[in-house]
């Protein structure tokens, strides 16, 4: 039993050395740092990073598609679940379907892009018409 209470003993002991000497090691660090240079501290959270909510996403997905150059986002269509972006709809031109995944995944709290763009076909008739009434 006595060594029970020697190792209580000893344990509070280091805790309250512990506590007592935290302010100390801070500032040996600061006077340590070289004349003219300024120390910053940085706070670090220990939980987990908390999900985004779904409509924050959306709405940071559709400002950097309108942030591409050169994409014509109006027929595109955003859904978010957990993280989860869905890009449907479609597209002028194919190379506007990479560059909308790219843009959706480079926003922060988006955990991954399922991208189901598809090109717009071009009305043939609308094409067609103007060109038969010029042959004619």
């Amino acid at each position: 039993m006595t060594m029970n209470r020697t190792s209580g003993v000893i344990g509070a002991m280091l805790v309250l050395a512990a506590a007592t000497g935290a302010p100390d090691a801070n500032a040996r660090t600061e006077a340590s740092a070289p004349a003219g240079v300024t120390v910053q501290r940085v706070a670090v959270s220990t939980s987990p990073p908390r999900n985004r909510q779904d409509t924050s996403l959306i709405r940071d997905v559709r400002r950097a598609l309108r942030r591409v150059p050169g994409l014509n986002d109006s027929q595109i269509h955003i859904r978010a679940r957990h993280g989860v972006i869905t890009l449907t709809g479609t597209v002028p031109e194919s190379w506007q379907i990479s560059r909308a995944g790219n843009a959706a995944r480079s926003v922060h709290g988006v955990r991954a892009v399922s991208n189901r763009l598809t090109v717009r076909r071009r009305n043939t008739a609308a094409i067609e018409q103007p060109f038969a009434a010029s042959l004619a």
